[in-house]
């Protein structure tokens, strides 16, 4: 059925856009665009000068013109690329070939920012820019993986490795500890919600990456502070594909993957288990051994088989350049019952009217995505189960799946209280499905005023949509469902939970935008002048959960039908950039933003911004220099704020109703009573102020080229969970503002055609940061003796945390009794140093000691090409991040092996390492340096050229992701997002190939 849905669309689009297309008898020309190391040139545009027909050439550089006749000027064009101009005279079918030089170190190419487009040559800020000749390729479900590792200060980490799981994006380290520390994410205009989706695993997996064009990363405030309201953790503002003007092309891609995961959660196997539980357990669990050699986790992982495919058809009829495009993502998770399918269409219509004086552009992406979530506890299950136990019982009890039994006269089935369940079961059991509907639109115009063509005036609507509902449901016979619901003294079993919630953000814009060389005065100035209304509402569905039979269950009720959250944006925002003689660059911004997430009165936040840059390179002493080519000095400063991770209401108190289980008795009757919640009036905006000076440069005319930066943030009003006095509020914790944090770091990033010939070309990316983070207050009143704010929770301990916010130290730093070690190297169980030297071990000798953030991290980029082959690779690096080893911290001792409940189960074989027979989850011993080296990405590929009658340009790629890791960390994987590694779902290793056509 999936598949007959393709080829209807794909059928519909060609049949569509065929009648578009008109092909004259005359004469045509045709040829291949390169670039100067003689690489094609995807995209480049080929315009027959003075006319309608042009073309934008494929993914192998090659065009084709036809209806031509007689001498005309092909004008050849490509961002970052000197224009080329060349005669051509036509009889028949003739061939052109171009090789076009770039503009002197791309200081021409258009970069997007906020509210425009700016040259490279004129920026002031820390912006970074890739485009799609440089995204990650392979198995890309969600858009950031497209530049993960690409862009120096800019750490991409998935969350997990389940089908579109998202990432966290963190530019320079994040400002935030309690609120959000996500960038904004702003996509054709439209600035994203970062809130969740219902049955979504990340929002931004239902936008395609193959719709998209290019991404720019704005870093420092004096770039990002346009945003003001949202921007303290960066902007990423990502462009889609757009048409271009030529005949229609139409690309079809394809790509199959296979994915394993590297490396199992090291447990004890079953001879291991026997021994051990032989050796220390007594009759009683020697008896509960059996004779099988179950590998739970080899039955609860798959291959997981996807496939991915695009079509798209661009072009241009009459005055209306358009792209149209479809998409196709079926993909299997390595996690049993884990899938996702995604269907998708981008439409882009860009027409000019008026000779060019209003401009409009139209863009949507909409998407339809299924999917089934894989119950992860399975992955700690299948860790402790007992490996000499069978995955089935032999019998449909419990599904047939072997569980663990404590049998009754009553109950001969009854399960083991406390006992894990079989980690299959518990996958197969539960059916976890979601459909959620998403859509981006937006419309801009676009209006060069006629008496006043240095003046624009700009108007834009953006919504974004989205509607997600599901249910989990599982069956009467689950293990997970016993001993079931009592209800009037009838036992219910099974259950089914529906959800659904939608989701609606609109943005209106309109801004002056105006433009003006004073040749006299070698200057050049521009500005913008915009207002901006945002909404952002929220609508949950609260429904009740039935019982297998159908029956509702009546402890399920909700109070409400639906809840809605609701709160409003509006801004003032202004921007000016000042050049003079190409050498002295000024850019000054200001944005008044007005939130209604915050009480009356103390709603406006005002961000200011201000940068300048020196040209060095333009100086006559510089100018003409054949080595150093380029040199620019930049200095910025400015203010962005942050409001997200708070509540829409939080400044008041809202009032929620009872539910039947907690009623009120008087006299005979039950009533249900309204309890109020915690508030805090006078919260305000999260402040970050960044500082940053940077150095462009370039030599010998772009064949190296890079920068480096230097920054300082510090945050103020700290938005953060403080522990309120007694009877001062309605909760014992508040988020409010205190304290601050700052952050300083170093970003290098160098670029180099290292070979640069006809037949091979080589070019290489290294960028590098350096980050420190530390918090330098958390009290309302600076207070020295303030012990910080636990955090971090782990499993085994209930209510244990093993991190800590604390002055003097990074976020999130591990809060350990620092391990003493025997002189055999292990660890001496309950032995800690006494950090205070006061001969007692308690809490006052913890010790904050490292952090799970990267110190320094490092990505490398490589693009190799020999005629018509082409290899490349992606790796990264970070260095002194820590994990927390939870899964050897709470299975890795013996006592969870023989506990004392009648239950053996498996665990960690750090066990046999350490020797420890107690929980020790405090101990410094489960803190491990997690640094690595990833190879992410190892591609290659082939370009057959015209496998039809000059047309038909085929290519075909070979793919490898999560190649291989180098560290010492003794867990699954030293990567994570909170540092704390506790029965992750595994990113895999995957393997794709794939096919383009271009006709």
């Amino acid at each position: 059925m999936k598949s007959t849905y393709l080829i209807k669309y794909v059928f519909l689009l060609l049949f569509v856009f065929s009648a578009l297309t008109t092909f004259a008898q005359t004469g045509a020309i045709s040829g291949k665009v390169f670039d100067e190391t003689n690489q094609p040139l995807p995209g480049a545009t080929v315009q027959v000068k003075g006319s309608q027909q042009g073309v934008g050439t494929d993914v192998n550089g090659n065009y084709r013109i036809t209806g031509v006749s007689g001498t005309v000027t092909l004008q050849i064009s490509f961002v970052g690329y000197q224009t080329m101009e060349k005669i051509v005279s036509v009889s028949g079918n003739v061939t052109a070939n171009f090789t076009l030089q770039p503009t002197a170190n791309d200081l021409n190419e258009v970069v997007v920012v906020g509210y425009g487009t700016e040259k490279k040559k004129d920026l002031t800020g820390s912006i970074a820019t890739v485009t799609a000749k440089d995204f990650n390729t392979g198995d890309v479900t969600t858009p950031e993986q497209l530049i993960q590792g690409k862009v120096a200060g800019v750490s991409i980490t998935s969350n997990d490795g389940s089908p579109g799981s998202g990432s966290q994006i963190l530019i320079r380290g994040g400002a935030s500890v309690n609120g959000s520390n996500q960038p904004l994410i702003v996509i054709d205009g439209v600035p994203l919600s970062n809130d969740a989706i219902s049955g979504a695993a990340s929002p931004l997996d239902l936008i395609n990456p193959n719709d998209i064009a290019t991404f720019s990363i704005l870093k420092d405030a004096s770039a990002a502070a346009i945003y003001g309201n949202r921007a303290s953790n960066g902007v990423i503002i990502i462009t889609t594909k757009k048409g271009k003007s030529g005949k229609p092309v139409i690309n079809f891609s394809t790509q199959m993957s296979i994915s394993k995961i590297t490396k199992e959660a090291p447990v004890l196997s079953p001879d291991q288990f026997r021994s051990y539980v032989d050796a220390n357990g007594t009759a009683a669990d020697i008896a509960q051994l059996g004779t099988a050699n179950t590998d739970w986790q080899k039955e609860i992982y798959q291959t997981g088989v996807s496939n991915d495919n695009n079509l798209s058809i661009s072009g241009t009829t009459g005055i209306l350049p358009y792209r149209v495009s479809v998409g196709y993502t079926d993909q299997n998770g390595v996690l049993k019952t884990s899938d996702l399918d995604r269907y998708t269409t981008g439409i882009n219509l860009s027409p000019s009217f008026f000779s060019d004086h209003l401009k409009v552009d139209f863009n949507f992406l909409g998407s339809r995505q299924t999917q089934r979530f894989a119950n992860t506890s399975a992955i700690g299950d299948a860790n402790n189960f007992n490996p000499t136990d069978p995955v089935y019982s032999g019998n449909s009890s419990y599904g047939g799946y072997y569980e663990i039994l404590a049998p009754t006269v009553a109950n001969p089935e009854n399960l083991k209280g406390l006992a894990p369940l079989n980690p299959l079961g518990v996958l197969e059991e539960e059916q976890n499905r979601s459909t959620v509907y998403r859509g981006i639109g937006s419309l801009a115009l676009d209006y060069r005023v006629h008496f006043f063509p240095d003046l624009h005036v700009n108007v834009s609507y953006g919504y974004d949509g989205s509607n997600g509902s599901g249910y989990t449901d599982y069956p009467a016979y689950a293990a997970s469902q016993q001993p079931g619901t009592i209800v009037n003294g009838t036992t219910y079993f099974g259950s089914n939970t529906p959800y659904k919630s939608t989701v609606g953000n609109s943005t209106m814009d309109g801004h002056l935008s105006y433009s003006h060389d004073f040749k006299s005065a070698k200057s050049h100035v521009d500005a913008v002048l915009g207002y901006s209304d945002q909404n952002f509402s929220t609508t949950t569905y609260n429904y009740p959960s039935y019982f297998a039979n159908n029956v509702i269950n009546p402890f399920s009720i909700p109070t409400y039908p639906t809840g809605i959250l609701q709160y409003d944006l509006t801004s003032v925002y202004g921007r000016v950039n000042y050049s003079y003689d190409d050498k002295y660059l000024l850019t000054a911004s200001m944005r008044s933003d007005v939130s209604t997430r915050f009480a009356p009165g103390i709603r406006t936040g005002n961000f200011p911004a201000l940068a300048a840059a020196w040209v060095a390179s333009n100086e006559d002493f510089l100018k003409g220099n054949q080595v150093l080519t380029q040199l620019k000095f930049r200095l910025g400063y400015g203010k962005t704020g942050n409001q997200d991770g708070i509540g829409d209401y939080d400044y008041l108190s809202d009032y929620s109703l009872s539910n039947s289980t907690a009623q009120y008795r008087l006299g005979d009757t039950y009533y249900e009573g309204y309890r109020p919640g915690a508030f805090y009036p006078g919260r305000t905006w999260e402040k970050t102020a960044t500082s940053n000076i940077g150095v462009d440069y370039g030599f010998l005319n772009g064949r190296i080229s890079g920068s480096i930066d230097y920054y300082y943030r510090t945050t103020t009003d700290l938005l953060a969970t403080i522990n309120e006095p007694a009877l001062t509020n309605f909760a014992n914790t508040i988020v409010a503002n205190v304290g601050s944090m700052e952050d300083k770091g170093l970003e290098f990033n160098i670029t180099g055609q290292l070979i640069n010939t006809k037949d091979i070309s080589w070019s290489a990316n290294v960028n590098m940061t350096i980050n420190r983070n530390k918090i330098t207050n958390l009290t309302a009143v600076p207070n020295p003796n303030f012990p910080g704010l636990p955090v971090g929770g782990i499993a085994g301990g209930v209510g244990t945390n093993i991190q800590i916010d604390q002055v003097g130290y990074a976020k999130n730093t591990f809060y350990t009794y620092q391990q003493v070690y025997g002189t055999n190297g292990k660890p001496l169980e309950g032995v800690y140093v006494d950090q205070n030297g006061d001969g007692v071990i308690n809490s006052s000798d913890l010790q904050a000691n490292h952090s799970p953030d990267p110190q320094e991290y490092f990505g490398f980029n490589s693009e190799f090409r020999y005629k018509k082959w082409s290899y490349g690779f992606s790796a990264r690096a970070e260095f002194g991040n820590y994990v927390y080893n939870n899964i050897a911290s709470s299975t890795g001792y013996g006592q969870n092996f023989i506990n004392g409940l009648g239950i053996i189960e498996n665990g960690s074989s750090d066990v046999l390492r350490s020797g420890i027979t107690t929980a020790q989850y405090l101990s410094s011993y489960y803190l491990q340096n997690a640094s690595f080296f990833r190879m992410d990405n190892m591609h290659i590929g082939y370009s057959f050229g015209k496998v039809l009658k000059n047309t038909g340009d085929l290519r075909i790629t070979g793919n490898v992701q999560n190649v291989f890791i180098i560290t010492k960390y003794t867990g699954v994987d030293p990567e994570s997002t909170t540092g704390i590694d506790n029965n992750e779902y595994p990113r895999p290793r995957t393997y794709t190939l794939g096919l383009n056509l271009t006709l």
